[in-house]
């Protein structure tokens, strides 16, 4: 028989109780430990798994209780040193999205986890869903021609956070499904929103990322809408997919629509656009839960020595765009530029300031977090700013 892998999930909230749920079904999982500053919590969750152990402290749950492995579902600002002592302590780590509040953060955790020879992953929860590996065999079969841009939309009313906007709450869900869809990182972001409820923490947010061949997407968050959307259109060359993870059975509908235009005209009677209307099909699509499968993954990885779909370096990659959308508010939308190259072990973003030289802007002054929303002030703008991301928000 083989032998099971011990696991604690630290974090007990809104997300870690859907993690305890899981892990406890799956027959290769002991689920030994959960962990919660919250005792009220921990007596709940008690009430309904008692044969689990309930800890206060962490480094207990780390150090005393002979776990093989850890899954983090706090805060986003507790992820790093949280995911770093398990690490360094030799647990294979699970941390929920975002990974954690700097690129430079996630870096070393990759590091950490490459030396010790352990797993580290990421919960983009949506990779491990049926109907997005749907939606990419449909992409990689070539149904829909070549993907032009993307659309996502995921509003709802609440749940408002204290200590991150709603593009990091909200955006990690969609961007991970678009990077998986593209298969590469956009070259430039750019965002904005408005903090309307707490003030400095931007509650709707609009991000716009560019990729190569002008393929584009667009992501609007919020926390202020009356109803709870969750969507993403798909448009292609030949095809479009609309994706709705709130329809209880037709998740996906493909649509055989298209416009054209003439390769080339003569005389403007002969320029006309030509409009292409299809069959709609949605196609069946079996029903499991992602999150499920998602720490059915973690484990097998652990067993196999496998990388995960999700691990660490995709996991900083997302929060890399975060961080540049963060910046581009800070900067009143402009666009950073995302650029491949290293300087002395640093990433290297360039946010290119639009208008004229010398002409006075509002630009955010730098909080003293990461991901705090803006203090005005103004100042006398530039043509380009360069900005080095050096693990501290700056």
């Amino acid at each position: 028989m083989t032998k099971k892998i011990n696991v604690g999930v630290a974090g007990c909230g809104y997300w870690g109780p859907n993690l305890i749920r899981n892990l406890r079904t799956l027959p290769e999982c002991s689920l030994n430990m959960m962990c919660d500053l919250d005792t009220a919590r921990l007596k709940h969750l008690k009430s309904l798994y008692p044969e689990v152990q309930g800890e206060t402290e962490y480094a207990h749950m780390l150090n005393g209780a002979n776990l093989d492995a850890v899954v983090i579902a706090t805060n986003v600002h507790s992820h790093f040193p949280m995911a770093k002592a398990a690490l360094l302590a030799g647990k294979h780590t699970f941390i929920e999205k975002p990974m954690a509040d700097t690129a430079q953060h996630c870096e070393e955790l990759v590091e950490i986890a490459k030396k010790n020879g352990v797993v580290l992953m990421t919960g983009h929860t949506f990779l491990y869903s049926p109907v997005v590996r749907k939606i990419k065999e449909i992409i990689n079969a070539g149904d829909i021609g070549e993907i032009r841009y993307i659309c996502a939309r995921r509003l709802n009313l609440g749940l408002f956070q204290k200590d991150i906007n709603v593009a990091w709450d909200l955006a990690p869900h969609d961007l991970s499904i678009i990077l998986s869809i593209m298969g590469e990182q956009p070259t430039s972001v750019h965002c904005s929103g408005s903090a309307h409820i707490t003030p400095g923490i931007e509650d709707v947010t609009a991000m716009g990322l560019n990729f190569a061949s002008r393929r584009t997407a667009i992501i609007l968050s919020s926390w202020l809408d009356p109803r709870k959307i969750r969507e993403m259109t798909i448009v292609g060359s030949q095809r479009m997919i609309v994706y709705d993870d709130l329809e209880p059975l037709e998740k996906i509908r493909v649509f055989d629509t298209r416009v054209e235009h003439p390769p080339h005209y003569d005389t403007f009677g002969e320029f006309q656009y030509a409009y292409h209307y299809g069959d709609m099909y949605a196609p069946y699509i079996k029903q499991e839960e992602p999150l499920k499968t998602e720490c059915q993954h973690f484990l097998d990885c652990i067993r196999d020595g496998g990388t995960p779909m999700s691990c660490g370096v995709r996991g900083t990659e997302l929060v890399r765009i975060l961080e540049a959308s963060s910046e581009s508010l800070r900067l009143g939308g402009t666009p950073v530029e995302l650029i491949k190259q290293r300087n002395g072990g640093q990433t290297t973003a360039t946010a290119a300031s639009i208008g004229q030289p010398d002409a006075p802007v509002k630009i955010p002054a730098r909080p003293n977090g990461p991901l705090k929303g803006p203090t005005n002030r103004t100042v006398t703008k530039s043509r380009r700013v360069k900005i080095v991301f050096d693990g501290n928000g700056h």
